[in-house]
């Protein structure tokens, strides 16, 4: 955390982060997190990964899959609309 008060959500709960406060997040539904501003302040954060390429995230709160190639590649798609594995093929 640089500045400001942001919440932080886990599966274990909420809380409020403070400047010089580090957090780290595994992969898979344990280290699913959202960083959000409730306050009337700016809020700055420095994020670091190192997430390989490719990579796939699961978005439970709004339903969706992102996948992630390098650079500027990636495309993130609603559950809703998966397919059976034999759609389109012969």
């Amino acid at each position: 955390m640089v500045s400001g008060t942001p919440t932080l959500r886990t599966p274990g709960g909420e809380r409020e982060l403070a400047p010089g406060d580090t957090v780290c997040f595994r992969e898979g539904p344990e280290g699913a997190h959202l960083v959000s501003n409730g306050s009337d302040g700016p809020v700055r954060v420095l994020i670091l990964s190192n997430k390989a390429n490719p990579a796939v995230a699961v978005y439970p709160d709004s339903d969706k899959i992102g996948i992630f190639g390098a650079g500027e590649d990636g495309a993130l798609f609603r559950r809703g609309g998966a397919v059976d594995y034999w759609d389109g093929e012969r």
